[in-house]
């Protein structure tokens, strides 16, 4: 299992491919906020729940400066029907090979049902504009991970 990131690493530089096939790189979003996450699995219950609650937020984040993209070891394909079935709009990318989440410490051992599995551990990035980490948070709930996260950013709510 990888080292885990602490704040004021520089974020690993990532280019993969989105829901439609298109590459999507870290770099490309130098210069702005961006809030990478790790998820499982496309289309289960905890996934969807976090992934709507992104894109149900992704106006209050992006009028503070911050881009979203959820990151998960599915297929592009798989990708596009969670993004149409589940009408999001946050930016899904594949890593199936599983290589960016390594760099992220975000695979490895954890506990699931009492059993100690392999796999993808649930966490959040926030990178500021040079790519440095500015938060890094591991083993986050899907549920109500979104509102946390805005309240630690102090970002306002309507």
């Amino acid at each position: 299992m990888s080292d885990r990131l602490q704040a004021g690493d520089t974020a690993p530089a990532f280019t993969l491919s989105d829901a439609d096939g298109k590459d999507v790189s870290l770099s490309g979003y130098a210069g702005r906020k961006v809030i990478v996450y790790f998820y499982p699995a496309a289309l289960t219950p905890g996934c969807t729940k976090q992934a709507c609650d992104f894109t149900d937020n992704l106006d209050l984040l992006a009028g503070a400066g911050y881009d979203v993209v959820g990151i998960s070891p599915d297929k592009p394909e798989k990708l596009g029907k969670f993004r149409e079935k589940e009408s999001l709009t946050v930016t899904l990318l594949a890593d199936p090979d599983k290589s960016t989440l390594e760099a992220y410490g975000a695979f490895g051992e954890k506990t699931m049902y009492g059993k100690t599995v392999k796999g993808v551990i649930r966490s959040t990035f926030v990178v500021d504009e040079s790519g440095k980490v500015e938060r890094a948070l591991y083993n986050v709930r899907a549920t109500g991970h979104v509102a946390k996260l805005i309240k630690d950013l102090k970002l306002e709510t309507a």
